[in-house]
């Protein structure tokens, strides 16, 4: 079965959600209107609608850090997740955890990284040598 993720949440600033995922993220712009505009975000549907965005707690452990729960998220191939860490840091975002490798060496192993869009929203990007190892458990 094939299928795609549909989130939609909530931005303060269309245009600077434009910015952040058309421009910083590269993600491609789908349907709009003047309340919402929809994002194929890594081959997902994201729906970003004018309004006051969910409220998150930093309650998630991963590793040593308290990361903001809810969030939003994607696992990409490492290489593909190494090229965004490296464009999101030369566009100096501030990260809630840095890019960095959880589980090095073990089944498991990932690269991680956490960010805020302009309206608060976290998200997580993880990336694996191999989207097949995604649920192993070791």
């Amino acid at each position: 079965m094939r299928s795609v993720f549909h989130l939609a949440y909530n931005v303060r600033d269309l245009d600077a959600a434009r910015g952040f995922y058309g421009e910083l993220l590269g993600c491609r712009e789908g349907r709009s209107a003047p309340t919402w505009v929809d994002y194929d975000f890594f081959g997902h549907q994201i729906s970003l609608h004018l309004g006051e965005p969910f409220r998150t707690e930093a309650t998630g452990v991963v590793g040593d850090h308290l990361v903001p729960m809810p969030h939003l998220g994607v696992v990409l191939e490492l290489g593909d997740w190494r090229a965004l860490a490296q464009r999101l840091q030369a566009a100096n975002l501030a990260f809630v955890l840095a890019p960095t490798v959880r589980f090095a060496g073990q089944a498991g192993e990932q690269s991680t990284m956490f960010f805020l869009d302009p309206s608060g929203n976290p998200i997580e990007i993880k990336g694996l040598a191999s989207l097949d190892t995604l649920y192993d458990a070791g």
